[in-house]
């Protein structure tokens, strides 16, 4: 009767404690695919650094325009002489000017042009950028969703093991098995212990390059909410490449380097033609403010045409020449890259779709390979080695068939990337 009395009060006591406690849980980020591509797209380095770039480009073009407006400069100079040791003679001389050109041979005019195509180019520039940071996050969640798949496979093939090891236990004490067997199975067992600890580490590695990549700051575990599903492509390669080297954004900032170095050929011809600026201007001496009778007033309308410059301008238009097929064979490289890009990953992907079709048999087969082998064991009418054999070719089985699994998302996500499909970048 004592011994109930205490286990009640003993449970009266827990009850109150745990009624008065702050218990905390750190509960698990739950994480959607689209968000941490959300968490990316606003957090990554990459994005901000080319927002930076896009910013400088709009900086740029405000200084292209501003050469097109209207300048004033001042000038004040104040001086003593000595004349002939006959005494200090004071002197100061003061004037306002303003200048603007009127006609630059269109130079001018071209730069501010090409600022403008600078700040399409670094659009360009980011929205490739975050393109490539949604392929990061989306290939970085499906590592790790297939890393823990892959744990889940060693933890079961630790399992069998160890459930294998039991039987071979209970059959060496009855002196139905001899000892070794018990040996072996105890290795093998080990020997699924070391490679779960290693994919375990695999997992954790996953984790963290998902955290670095959306920049979560946290050692807190995260749940992924979102799974592979398979969805064949309908496009054949043909079509694939076309779509890439229409929709490629970086290869239209190629194709604005060509524009700019055309725009270049244009401005160092400008140096051949006339320039005309305008002036305005004020002037006055002897005091420090101007005043009705000692001040001057000017406006003039200046022209100057450089005749002859000793060939320099002519090796400017060849040099700019000479950069627009330079930048036209950028454009070709460029093109030829990407012609690769999509036939790597469309292969790729084939190759894992291929994989992903005949592993899902080859599981339903290892399983029952093994459950045969276990029973025949047991039975006695088996060899250790069947156990060993068709767990082998068990978890082979689900791990490669985990792998094309993943490898078909990613290469297919791969596929989107180098084709140039991702709205959400833009």
């Amino acid at each position: 009767m004592k011994g109930k009395m205490r286990k009640v009060l003993a449970a009266l006591i827990t009850t109150y404690l745990m009624s008065n406690a702050t218990i905390t849980f750190a509960m698990p980020l739950t994480l959607s695919i689209d968000e941490a591509i959300d968490m990316a797209l606003k957090n990554n380095y990459n994005i901000k650094i080319a927002e930076k770039d896009e910013a400088k480009a709009q900086a740029a073009l405000k200084s292209a325009k501003s050469q097109q407006d209207p300048s004033v400069s001042a000038n004040v100079s104040m001086g003593i002489t000595d004349v002939n040791d006959n005494g200090f003679e004071r002197s100061n001389n003061n004037n306002i000017r303003l200048s603007m050109p009127l006609y630059t041979g269109g130079k001018n005019e071209l730069n501010i042009e090409k600022a403008k195509d600078s700040i399409t180019a670094s659009e360009l520039a980011l929205i490739r950028t975050k393109e490539n940071t949604m392929l990061d996050t989306i290939t970085a969640y499906y590592n790790v969703l297939e890393a823990e798949k892959i744990v889940a496979v060693d933890k079961e093939t630790v399992d069998n093991y160890q459930e294998h090891l039991n039987d071979v236990k209970n059959l060496y004490q009855a002196g139905s098995t001899p000892k070794v067997d018990l040996l072996r199975s105890e290795v093998e067992l080990v020997n699924a212990q070391q490679t779960l600890l290693k994919s375990q580490n695999s997992y954790d590695i996953a984790v963290s390059k998902l955290k670095n990549i959306i920049k979560f700051d946290s050692e807190d575990a995260i749940d992924l909410l979102d799974d592979v599903e398979y969805h064949a492509v309908e496009h054949n390669l043909l079509e694939c490449i076309a779509y890439a080297k229409e929709n490629r954004v970086d290869l239209k900032k190629y194709q604005v380097a060509i524009e700019q170095a055309q725009k270049d050929i244009d401005i160092a011809k400008g140096d051949k033609k006339p320039s005309v600026s305008l002036s305005v201007g004020t002037g006055w001496n002897k005091q420090i403010l101007p005043d009705h009778a000692n001040h001057s007033l000017t406006a003039a309308v200046e022209a100057s045409w450089n005749l002859f410059d000793g060939n320099i301008t002519a090796a400017k238009i060849k040099d700019a020449e000479l950069s627009l097929e330079q930048a036209e064979l950028e454009y070709y490289k460029q093109a030829d890259a990407i012609d690769l890009e999509v036939r790597e990953a469309y292969l790729n992907m084939q190759e894992a779709e291929k994989r992903f079709h005949t592993t899902k048999v080859a599981v339903s087969k290892a399983e029952e390979d093994y459950f045969i082998a276990k029973e025949k064991y047991k039975a006695g009418a088996g060899v250790i080695l069947d156990i060993i054999d068709a767990q082998l070719a068990l978890t082979t089985a689900k791990t490669n068939y985990i792998q094309a699994q993943y490898d078909y998302a990613s290469y297919k996500a791969t596929l989107d990337n180098v084709m140039g499909v991702s709205e959400e970048a833009e």
